[in-house]
């Protein structure tokens, strides 16, 4: 191999690590976002029941719940 085809050797490597590298940092960063949804999913959720929760106390003080 001569000095030319081992650059280019070295070159398709280096090249298909930072392949690599960007793909694993894609999919954390898709990981994260998913992660991140989710938590803002339950968190909606919890704020939603709390709300449900504080319209029934104020139907069951006033008398209103039926």
């Amino acid at each position: 191999m001569d000095n030319s085809q081992s650059a280019s050797f070295h070159a398709g490597q280096a090249q298909g690590q930072a392949t690599v590298k960007k793909d694993q940092m894609v999919d954390k960063a898709s990981n994260a976002a998913q992660s991140m949804k989710d938590s803002m999913s339950e968190a909606g959720q919890t704020v939603m029941d709390k709300a449900s929760n504080a319209a029934d106390a104020v139907k069951d003080a006033t008398g209103m719940k039926k």
